[in-house]
């Protein structure tokens, strides 16, 4: 079983590795025109995440959603605590609604946004429940700690939104707040550590399991 586990480990560290290179290409390839909401339904989390798009969007006059956040494991400007603030948007070309993360406060006090603006952003999927983490503060919708748009939009009632949202890259708005930028792949890539760690407990195993058995083998020796 700790033999099974270590060289899970190392299929687990060779699809690590894959998966950094894809995202890595995917980052910094040049943004290409969000896909039209017909073709949404084939746009799935392991083919488009992280894809690198530009949108023009129209600003509603809706209350944002802020997400909690200690610091970002994908933006090397985000390193304290603060927000990301989450704004429904509808699509210039088309009216469908999407949500932005807009990008990083440090305090809940920003400047809101109107009219019209071209983006440059990257797809992202929502974050799956938690049983140990509430999605939001019940006692205000505002304030939340798990990315999903799809359920701040029903409780904050924006109305349907793609199954998707955008984390905006560029451009810096007015004033510097919100604060978006790009994207870099720091995915932690410790499975040969653990690789080594059970294949050592497998070696330490049998080495124990050899002393038992030769002491075993010694005193029925004696007995007989």
């Amino acid at each position: 079983m700790l033999i099974a586990l270590g060289t899970w480990q190392v299929e687990r560290k060779a699809w690590k590795e894959t998966l950094v290179v894809r995202l890595t290409q995917r980052l910094n390839a040049a943004p290409v025109e969000l896909p039209p909401p017909d073709a949404w339904s084939r746009l799935t989390q392991e083919n488009s995440e992280f894809l690198r798009v530009k949108l023009r969007i129209n600003f509603r006059n809706e209350s944002d959603a802020l997400v909690y956040t200690s610091g970002s494991a994908l933006r090397d400007d985000v390193k304290s605590p603060g927000y990301f603030v989450f704004t429904p948007v509808r699509l210039a070309d088309n009216g469908q609604q999407i949500v932005i993360n807009r990008g990083y406060v440090a305090d809940p006090s920003y400047p809101g946004r109107a009219g019209s603006e071209e983006i440059v952003g990257y797809v992202r999927w929502p974050e799956a429940p938690s049983w140990f983490v509430s999605n939001h503060d019940s006692s205000n919708a505002t304030f939340w700690y798990v990315r999903d748009q799809r359920l701040m939009a029903e409780v904050k009632r924006w109305g349907p939104v793609a199954p998707f949202y955008i984390d905006q890259e560029a451009p810096l708005p007015p004033g510097g707040l919100p604060r978006p930028g790009p994207l870099t792949a720091q995915l932690r890539n410790d499975h040969l550590q653990y690789a080594l760690t059970w294949y050592g407990l497998a070696a330490v195993l049998a080495v124990i399991f050899t002393i038992w058995a030769r002491n075993w083998w010694r005193a029925a020796a004696i007995k007989s």
